[in-house]
């Protein structure tokens, strides 16, 4: 699919925008000032694969913390501030290597100016971030007293502009909202309006289930489309989850690959194997295989042997025993009991000659 043409930044060493990958974002939900829980979650979120992390910063002591929390870490750390200009500063100040902010809720254009004139030679970006639950009373006011597409990329254009005129086009953009079909036109419309990269996500999905289900279909219809630069999967629960999530999500789009995925059937009545236990078991061992390979798990003999042979690796299941293919062909037949080992025997002679290539 093509992407929009964005313009390009840097937040620490990860490219956003342009033809960079699309990067995974998520936010530590540790108290900022607390280093070593911070410091534990974001290694788990690295070796999950996400790429940049953004810490709260409500105070001058989570402020101050960046700085020993970026020693230990590897992943570029971006510093959500709210209202209090000075915190900013003070990250800055700590090696923040980007900024999430509103500008219309720092303050004085004054105080906005002293966070560019801080950023800017340090070549720190900043995010000016928009929720449809936190317009300004007056753009609300034009649009009916409802956030409405418009309403909120009046806001990010106007907030925008505001450092543009203090020589500060380091930027990118995000337009969140818990309701999908808004934030979904706001990107459109604000991906037609300015070629500066955007951060989209779903703003308050909710629970692991229904937060996926929403992020899966607000993120996805955008990337679909070209839209979206770097994404945040934001869900009730653990950061790590929204990892997983939103690289499932660009796997599924073919955007990016972060390892191998499983092709499965629904169980139905044709099914002859025990397919979900089968499913499981697969799916619990490939979390130790990085080659992004596509495997196939069938139940029969109806779309089985197709899936299959259409994957890298595959088997499809009969009345107690299988098949067992290798890239379109089959290599042997097997009892059930023993179809997961042989999958796993035709992987690791995969994984052995992509070590020879």
């Amino acid at each position: 699919m093509r992407r929009r043409n964005s313009r390009q930044i840097k937040v620490g060493g990860i490219a956003i925008g342009g033809d960079a990958p699309i990067s995974i974002q998520s936010m530590t939900n540790t108290k900022t000032s607390d280093v070593e829980a911070t410091v534990a979650q974001i290694r788990r979120l690295e070796q999950l694969g996400c790429e940049i992390v953004r810490l709260a910063v409500p105070d001058i002591l989570a402020a101050k913390a960046i700085s020993a929390i970026k020693n230990q870490v590897s992943v570029p750390l971006i510093a959500d501030i709210h209202f209090d200009y000075r915190l900013a500063l003070v990250a800055i100040e700590n090696g923040a290597d980007g900024l999430r902010l509103n500008p219309g809720n720092i303050g004085s254009e004054e105080e906005v100016a002293a966070i560019v004139r801080a950023a800017k030679p340090k070549g720190i970006p900043i995010r000016v971030g928009v929720n449809a639950g936190s317009l300004e009373k007056q753009v609300l006011e034009k649009y009916g007293g409802h956030p409405t597409p418009e309403a909120m990329v009046e806001s990010a254009l106007g907030q925008v502009r505001l450092l543009e005129q203090m020589g500060f086009s380091d930027i990118k953009i995000s337009l969140k909202a818990n309701d999908v079909p808004l934030m979904i036109k706001a990107y459109k419309l604000m991906a037609a309006a300015t070629d500066y990269p955007l951060h989209i996500g779903v703003t308050e999905a909710g629970p692991v289930r229904t937060g996926t289900i929403k992020s899966a279909v607000g993120i996805g219809a955008l990337l679909a489309d070209g839209i979206g630069d770097t994404i945040r999967v934001s869900l009730t629960g653990s950061p790590e989850e929204e990892v997983v999530v939103a690289k499932e999500i660009l796997q599924t789009l073919n955007l990016r690959r972060f390892g191998p995925v499983i092709v499965s059937c629904p169980t139905c009545g044709r099914c002859m194997i025990n397919l979900e236990k089968i499913v499981a078991e697969v799916e619990q061992r490939l979390t130790t295989v990085t080659q992004p390979l596509k495997v196939a798990v069938m139940g029969c003999v109806v779309n089985g042997p197709g899936e299959a042979r259409e994957a890298d690796v595959g088997i499809a299941g009969g009345n107690g025993q299988g098949l067992v293919f290798c890239r379109g062909q089959i290599v042997r037949k097997v009892n059930e009991d023993r179809l997961v080992e042989a999958l796993f025997e035709e992987i690791k002679k995969l994984d052995q000659e992509a070590c020879l290539r």
